[in-house]
């Protein structure tokens, strides 16, 4: 843990040293403009899901077409790829084919990404959401858990049943950094409300979530559903039922336009401009990077004419907290479900701890203890 004025003093001066970073790539894309970018460069992407799925696979799509048009970029889509060895099996056609660049979007790739940044040390490789960093292999994720808490505050402030469910893939620390976090944003503006978490254990099954939908909907009086998984099967049935909904990933107001309330979006164009362009001009890093609401990765899809009057006011109030980098959301104190203290008063959570240790669920989380693991 850090203490929690020693993260202020860090956040402001990195939140500083990151405002003048991206003004020095941007001055960069455009000098090397015509440098690094007159020979076409080919890119292989791996998806765990396809690239009109108004998910997380579309999202990545639209940021990398962004990024393709700007640095002369011919992109090779592989989608629904399942995370076993025929992955490695698509990373060496897309190798074959003349692919500089690999990007995986999905957590369940990590060994194989590693395995195959082995075997190719000429070759570049991003892994989304993964833990495990080499020499030519970077890992990378937006800190997503921070939308998630403005997106509680919404819930927090629209519910009148006080029950909220949330549709969840897998109880890893990604997942649960996401149901705490928008738990928090819950109970930071409505402590009698609860979260009702049902697992799907799987990222894109429509059915899965259909059956944790139904299962939150028959065993609970729930009036808002949120989702962590790569599917909107949880968002059809609210908008069929005439529930409120906050979805992942996109912002699809369009599609259900009578209960959409809002939802926690990347926008990839911001990381994998500057990154690629790293590549091209060979200067790439094998690390991980976490970045937030100051980078524009992430953002709160616009709140949509549902959300009640009010609550644009109080989300846009704590959204400025995160931009100026005085803020997170796991400072202290903050109880568990057994109202055990784990993250003391004037303390933190590290990055090291949300990324990879996060095995336990704020007070307000209300599980289905069948599925747990």
């Amino acid at each position: 843990m850090y203490t929690w004025h020693m993260k202020k003093l860090l956040a402001i001066a990195g939140s500083i040293i990151g405002i003048i970073v991206i003004g020095i790539v941007l001055i960069s894309v455009r000098e090397t403009d015509t440098e690094v970018t007159k020979e076409q460069t080919k890119v292989g992407f791996i998806l765990n899901g396809s690239i009109d799925d108004h998910s997380w696979g579309q999202s990545h799509y639209e940021g990398m077409e962004l990024c393709a048009d700007k640095l002369n970029l011919d992109v090779y889509y592989c989608e629904n790829v399942p995370a076993d060895e025929r992955c490695m099996e698509s990373m060496d056609e897309l190798i074959e084919q003349g692919c500089r660049i690999i990007i995986c979007n999905s957590f369940g790739y990590g060994e194989y990404a590693l395995r195959e940044a082995k075997q190719h040390r000429d070759i570049y490789f991003f892994h989304a959401t993964g833990v495990e960093e080499s020499g030519n292999l970077a890992t990378y994720f937006g800190r997503i858990y921070q939308m998630r808490y403005l997106s509680g505050i919404v819930a927090g402030m629209q519910t009148q049943t006080n029950e909220i469910g949330y549709v969840a893939a897998y109880p890893i620390s990604e997942v649960n950094r996401g149901i705490n976090a928008f738990t928090l944003g819950v109970r930071a503006v409505n402590p009698d409300a609860a979260v009702y978490v049902e697992w799907t254990q799987s990222w894109t099954g429509e059915e899965e979530a259909e059956r944790a939908t139904q299962k939150l909907l028959d065993e609970h009086n729930i009036d808002v559903l949120t989702i962590h998984t790569d599917t909107n099967r949880t968002l059809e049935i609210a908008e069929e039922r005439g529930i409120w909904c906050i979805g992942y990933n996109m912002d699809n107001i369009d599609l259900y336009p009578n209960t959409f309330l809002t939802a926690p979006v990347f926008e990839w164009e911001n990381f994998y401009e500057p990154h690629i362009l790293e590549c091209l001009q060979g200067k790439f890093l094998g690390r991980h990077y976490w970045e937030g609401a100051e980078t524009g990765i992430v953002s709160l899809a616009p709140l949509s004419g549902n959300v009640k009057p009010g609550i644009k006011e109080r989300v846009e109030q704590e959204q400025q907290k995160f931009l100026s980098g005085t803020f997170d959301v796991f400072y202290g104190p903050v109880t568990d479900r057994d109202k055990t203290v784990r993250i003391q008063e004037m303390e933190c959570m590290t990055d090291e701890e949300m990324l990879n240790a996060f095995d336990w669920y704020v007070e307000g989380v209300e599980l289905n203890e069948e599925n747990v693991d």
